[in-house]
Parts: C-alpha cells; structure tokens; sequence
C-alpha cells in the first residue's frame, strides 16, 4: 500500500469551485471499515457536474469526485470482505457526501460494496457503471408494472449518452422495439447497431408538452425531465409506463393529470443513489445476462485519470457518445 497517492481534489474558493490533481495519504480519507485499492471509475452526467460545479452535487469540501468505483479490498474490518475480494461501487453518496472513485485508495463502508459479479471484470462493470447500472434498475421498474415486448415499442431519450445506450442495448436483447430519441443525427447508425429500431429528433419531444397526444410507446426509459419527460407521459399507451431517472433538461414537469386518469399510465421514479442492496444485486445479476458485452464494448472509450476534467465538459456539453472508463494509475 502506498504512503502517498493520486487523486483528484475539489475545493472552494470563495464562489468558485476548483478540481486540483493532489497526493494524498490513507490518514486523509473518510471514515470506513474497507480499504479499496481503485483500479477503475467512470465519467458520468453526474460527475461532469460535480467537477464543473455546474451544480451542487458535492456537499462537502473539500471532496474527491467519482460517483462509481472498482477495484480490490486491501484492508476489511467487514465479516463480509476480505483482502484480494473485488469489488463495485455505485453511488451512496460518493462525490456528494463522501471520497468518490477519482483517487487510487478509497475508504468506504462495507455495507455499500457490491462483489464484482463473476461475469464482469472491473472495467467492464465501470463500463456499465452507474448509467448502465441505472438503466438496467429502469427496466426492472417497467417489467415490474407490467411491460412486456408484446405491448409495444419502447421510447428512450438521452439515446446516444451512456444511460440510453445501455437501455437501448438491454431492451433490444429481450424483444423489445425500441424508438431512440436524439439531438444528435449523426448518431443513427451507432444507435442502430445497439438495437434501436426507429431514431426520432429530440425535438419530438423537446417542445411544448401536450396534456394528451397520441399513444404511440407502451413504456419509455428517460434521462432527461422537463418538457421531454411531459410529452413522454402524454404519448404512452393506454397502462403505459415512464422510467424517469434523469434531469438534463431541467428538474421541472410542466404535464397534468390527464394521462394518469384517462389512461391509467404510471410514472416510476428511478434512483440509484441509495437503491436498497436486494434490488441492487437484481440489478447486476440482469445486467450480467441481459447486456451484449460486444455491445457494451462498442458504446465504451477508455481514458486515464488525468483526462476526467477535460470529459466533465465534454459529457455536459453532449460531446461524449456511450461510456466512459477512467483507468486509474
């Protein structure tokens, strides 16, 4: 185990909020009871606004970002692990209230550890990461109030970002018709090698909301909100169902109640932060049958640490197609 390490450090000045690259020692991190030498993290919507400080994400200063983490126990004062085991981590307040995954050590609490499932090296569960791992909990939640392939074709908006790419992967693996919403046109054929069956403009459904449109989706994964998230909710079937898990387009939802009682759709709020532990391992024992490694791999770009910063802009600027891994030194 080092006595120092690399990591990345947020601070304030003032008004301003400031990502350093830093040495560090053990005695620096947070309280735990498991030491985990990091290997791999990710770049996330997520993290681009932790690091920009485009939005409060991180509560406490100083903070080292990173939302998601791998890598192998060093030390456990946790029955349930021991030194050499690898592990995942998604979320629990990591980059919010706690050491995230951009630094080579972490200290954690055992009772947030995932053991990286047999299918998946590190790398590969960064490649999924939180994105993947969210758009796996919103396919659960659909399947859940009742979706099935037969029922029709699911919309996914966000499609080229890292949570709708795994969406459309994993829908398209189990029957479904999916219909990916963009910004992007230049997109189409990556989307439709993931499974997309029909590519729509974002402007659809970036406009003005209607309280009721024509159905044409029986479910829809969507990480965006706002606007996007009403025309979404005004164009489902009759018992349709929404997945919302994310807020691109803003925190607001301009729709009425038209579509939930003249047509008895459901809106399923999606959160991975704090998803108890038994949904979790559901999560990624799915993702380990339901999502095409080649596909995975072909939505995935590899970057080192001292890239992250240079990502976070690019990520909240939509310059960044699939995922991204941050292999740490």
């Amino acid at each position: 185990m080092k006595d120092r390490f690399a990591a990345i450090l947020i601070r304030k000045d003032g008004d301003k909020q400031i990502a350093e690259d830093v040495q560090l020692s053990l005695s620096d991190l947070m309280e735990g009871d498991v030491v985990v030498r990091v290997s791999h993290s990710t770049v996330n919507y997520k993290d681009g606004l932790a690091l920009t400080g485009r939005a409060p994400i991180a509560r406490k200063f100083p903070m080292i970002p990173g939302i998601d983490l791998a890598g192998i126990v060093e030390t456990s004062a946790n029955p349930e692990f021991k030194p050499g085991d690898a592990v995942i981590l998604n979320g629990y307040g990591l980059s919010e209230t706690h050491y995230g995954g951009y630094a080579e050590y972490a200290r954690v609490k055992g009772e947030w550890l995932v053991p990286l499932p047999p299918a998946f090296c590190a790398h590969d569960a960064m490649a999924i990461g939180t994105a993947g791992y969210t758009a796996m909990l919103c396919v659960l939640a659909l399947e859940d109030a009742g979706l099935t392939p037969d029922k029709g074709p699911v919309a996914v908006t966000g499609a080229a970002g890292g949570v709708g790419s795994v969406a459309i992967a994993i829908l398209a693996r189990l029957g479904y018709t999916v219909i990916a919403s963009t910004g992007r046109a230049e997109e189409e054929p990556y989307l439709k090698s993931l499974g997309a069956a029909e590519i729509i403009p974002r402007t659809e459904l970036s406009g003005e909301p209607r309280m009721l449109g024509k159905e044409r989706w029986a479910g829809a994964v969507d990480s965006v909100g706002s606007r996007t998230l009403a025309n979404l909710i005004a164009s489902a079937k009759y018992g349709g169902a929404v997945a919302a898990c994310g807020l691109a387009g803003g925190m607001d939802l301009p729709t009425s109640v038209a579509p939930f009682i003249l047509r008895g759709v459901w809106l399923l709020g999606i959160d991975s932060v704090q998803c108890p532990m038994p949904r979790r391992l559901e999560a990624w024992q799915r993702l380990a049958t339901d999502l095409d490694m080649k596909k995975l791999q072909s939505m995935t770009h590899t970057i080192k640490l001292s890239g992250v910063r240079e990502a976070a802009g690019d990520i909240l600027a939509g310059r960044v197609r699939g995922r991204l891994v941050v292999e740490i030194p």
